[in-house]
């Protein structure tokens, strides 16, 4: 197991198997020393633990740990992609999209449920750039959804 792995397990959150597309696409490319991951929902065991608009249906508060779990999805969509999260020099790049009410404007808080988890896994090499977008819905009414863009050697 890798040291990152065993971070995850030591924290709580063991690494995943890679969810199934629920679409046209792959979970990961790798061009040069970057890996892109697609968007990546909060499944656990295959299914959505919430649903719905953050502000109506989810609390900011369960879609900040739902962040944290689209990021985890992530690290195993990652790590299919380069074999071992050991080798990831940086993690480039967050992009979260969240569900909301047309009055939700607290999107950062919700997305750093990701930037706080990949920094707490990661330390210096988790710092990343991020954009965090409202969105009117998300595939399968997910509340969240993540992407990540990490370097490695």
């Amino acid at each position: 197991m890798s040291k990152i792995e065993q971070k995850l397990a030591d924290v709580g959150f063991p690494l995943p198997a890679v969810a199934k597309p629920v679409a046209a696409y792959v979970p990961s490319v790798v061009t040069g020393n970057l890996c892109f991951t697609s968007g990546q929902l909060p499944f656990v065991d295959g299914a959505l633990p919430q649903t719905g608009k953050v502000g109506r249906d989810v609390t900011a508060e369960d879609a900040k740990d739902l962040a944290r779990l689209c990021a985890l999805n992530a690290l195993a969509a990652l790590k299919l992609a380069i074999g071992d999260l050991d080798r990831v020099t940086r993690i480039v790049k967050v992009v979260g999209f969240v569900s909301v009410v047309p009055e939700f404007t607290a999107i950062p808080g919700v997305i750093n449920g990701a930037s706080e988890f990949l920094g707490e896994v990661f330390g210096e090499v988790g710092s990343h750039a991020r954009s965090a977008v409202g969105v009117p819905a998300l595939p399968l009414d997910s509340a969240v959804e993540l992407e990540i863009i990490a370097e490695f050697k």
